[in-house]
């Protein structure tokens, strides 16, 4: 491209995004507008891709990070020709109901490859995207995985603490195909960066184990020469393009007022004039649209070959890739963990959750050995997910399947995001339940996009004993529980544990979060139908000799409790019965005369769960009986803090004599 074609393609996404901004009255043209230059340059001459195909396997992935400049991306797949990206949509940005959301998507739109907005998710994201390139390439080898992820980060972005976590990761792992594109325009809501932050961005990165340098993001020829580094290099890339924000508004331009509003209709007028725009809205030249579709479809090429080379690979290679980039498990899974509950069965097991779950990970592992990736954030020995059989994963072991990821839990669960969106892998990643507040962020969008991740969080109440309050978790059941599409398993024995290990894996449309004791507990199931009964959120596991008078519902290590409790009712002559309840959420959301049918009518219900009370009364009625939590714990041996706190049979005896009269 010559310069003049350049600056009139890079004014085609300036124009589009500044006309939508405008007619919205609502958004952020500045970065669009600043950042046009170097998306030019990538979409046009780097980035492999066929607007035809937006999920052709060997895509290179690109990542809006800083979401908030959405626009720039609605743009790009207009002009290269997504086929779901239509003027239409451009022009209805932000309203109900388009593809063109006020941050990218990717549940709704085409072409997105993940949903950003919440600063530092995007670079997270895709460390994990290009964690999985690397992984996917050294099993099936360069001929069939062969692709860069190229992110747009700000200033924002690099703020967050997540970004710390990502970059360390990424430098640590030598994700050489990680090359972000730093929009360096030294703007925040706020005003200048200045006010808050002095941080070299670029010695930050290198000393993070990346190629780092700064370039005018204005020069086409200085970004495509940083580019073409950044493809040869043995590290990830950092790029700082320095830009001006609101690039060519006349009075806005380099100012806060560029980020987030529209530009009116004056500035509008004086920024289209400046930089030679057609002051018809929405307009694009004819020959610019078609200089741009042809880098729409300049990838088609590179897919066909890729398809070619792909047809060479054997039949069942060819096969286990495509079952696994659409996230289809293996036949073989269900016939390990069948095996696996028989064999708990015949030989029942009275340990800690945590430990049945790593029983249930050996059986797993072994019928997906090279999908079932693991992980935990430095809590290796504590959280049980490693398989005797894995390798850990390192810039020297690419085919290893246990990933070490230190004490870094929201880089971890947004690293898995960016592998379950990559596709080809089944990500767990593991630490104490209570650190679910560090990976809060990564997981509500987990729960927003539909990723089929699994957190494998341990040591999940009071149970966890002399560690005492600042690691017993004790609201976080409720809080996970709030979370829309947030699926959490709390299994009461080995068989449970089985069950919602296979429903998580077998969830490919939303996270799950398996919540595992610390402490030893019986193994209270004697059977294991087909149709597992985990399923259904809660079933009967003690039924009542006759008309029930009581319903004890439990989670986890408390439905020990509600049996013991059971049986002391029974001995007084009082019909009661035991509702195993390891998924809460999963419950409520069956068909009513199911959920009724499992809910019982005995007039006392009571509760019992080693946490707060917050969710339980759609099962008990706001006139139910609780036994559990009511503040934060304490350090204590295990054994003491239940009693301590009166969560005993003895406790839930009571609350149901005092309801009984």
């Amino acid at each position: 491209m010559t310069q003049v074609d350049h600056t009139r393609m890079a004014n085609a996404i300036r124009g589009l995004a500044m006309d939508a901004v405008e007619k919205a009255k609502s958004g952020h043209p500045g970065l669009p507008m600043g950042v046009a230059d170097i998306a030019t340059v990538l979409f046009t001459q780097f980035l492999k891709f066929d607007a035809s195909a937006p999920n052709w396997p060997d895509r290179d992935r690109f990542v809006l990070s800083a979401g908030h400049g959405s626009m720039l991306l609605y743009a790009l797949l207009y002009l290269t020709g997504n086929k779901d990206m239509t003027l239409e949509q451009i022009k209805y940005f932000r309203q109900l109901g388009s593809k063109t959301p006020g941050h990218p998507e990717n549940f709704e739109t085409s072409g997105v490859e993940t949903t950003t907005g919440p600063l530092g998710q995007g670079i997270a994201t895709s460390v994990g995207m290009a964690l999985a390139e690397k992984m996917l390439a050294a099993e099936f080898g360069k001929k069939v995985v062969a692709h860069h992820t190229y992110v747009v980060a700000s200033d924002g972005d690099l703020m967050e603490g997540v970004s710390q976590e990502a970059i360390a990761m990424a430098g640590h792992w030598k994700l050489n195909k990680l090359i972000v594109l730093y929009d360096d325009n030294g703007i925040s809501i706020d005003g200048p960066t200045s006010l808050a932050d002095s941080v070299d961005q670029v010695k930050r990165f290198k000393s993070a184990g990346w190629a780092a340098e700064l370039i005018d993001g204005h020069d086409p020829k200085a970004i495509a020469a940083a580019i073409t580094r950044a493809q040869k290099s043995n590290k990830p890339s950092l790029i700082a393009c320095k830009t001006t924000i609101g690039y060519g508004a006349p009075t806005r331009a380099g100012t806060a007022k560029a980020h987030g509003e529209a530009l009116g209709a004056d500035e509008l007028k004086g920024a289209k004039e400046k930089l030679g725009i057609s002051l018809e809205a929405f307009s694009v030249p004819d020959d610019v649209l078609k200089a741009w579709r042809a880098a729409g479809s300049r990838g088609a090429a590179a897919r066909e070959e890729w398809e070619g080379r792909f047809a060479e690979l054997g039949s069942r290679k060819r096969a286990e890739f495509e079952r696994r980039m659409r996230h289809e498990r293996p036949a073989s899974l269900s016939k390990a963990l069948r095996a696996h509950k028989k064999a708990l069965l015949e030989t029942p097991q009275n340990v800690a959750t945590r430990k049945s779950s790593e029983s249930a990970i050996e059986a797993i592992a072994a019928a997906m050995p090279m999908e079932f990736l693991a992980g935990s954030a430095d809590l290796t020995g504590s959280n049980n997910n490693k398989a005797k059989s894995a390798v850990a994963f390192s810039a020297k072991t690419p085919k290893g399947r246990f990933i070490h990821f230190g004490i870094r839990e929201h880089g971890m669960a947004a690293a898995m995001n960016g592998i379950f969106l990559h596709g080809g892998f089944a990500p767990n990643g593991a630490t104490f339940l209570v650190f679910t507040d560090y990976a809060r962020p990564a997981m509500r969008l987990a729960a927003l996009m539909g990723t089929g991740v699994v957190y494998v969080m341990t040591h999940d109440s009071i149970g966890l004993g002399e560690d005492g309050p600042t690691h017993q978790p004790v609201e976080h059941l409720a809080a996970l529980r709030a979370i829309p599409n947030m699926r959490l398993f709390r299994p009461c024995d080995a068989v449970e544990v089985a069950e919602c290990w296979e429903l998580a894996l077998n969830r490919i449309d939303g996270p799950t979060v398996l919540a595992l004791t610390r402490q030893n507990l019986p193994q209270l199931r004697t059977n294991a139908p087909n149709d597992n009964p985990c399923a259904h959120g809660a079933y009967e596991l003690v039924a009542a000799q006759g008309d029930a008078k009581v319903s004890l519902f439990a989670s986890g290590s408390e439905v020990e409790v509600a049996v013991a409790a059971q049986k002391q009712l029974t001995e007084r002559g009082i019909a009661s019965r035991v509702v195993s309840v390891p998924s809460l959420e999963l419950l409520l959301a069956q068909p009513a005369d199911r959920q009724k049918a499992i809910i019982g009518n005995a007039p006392v219900k009571v509760a019992i769960e080693a946490a707060v009370r917050w969710g339980w009364d759609a099962v008990i009625g706001q006139d139910g009986e609780f036994v559990g939590m009511h503040g934060f714990g304490a350090s204590a041996p295990a054994k003491d803090l239940f009693k301590h706190f009166g969560i005993t049979a003895e406790a839930a005896v009571n609350a149901a004599l005092k309801r009984l009269g």
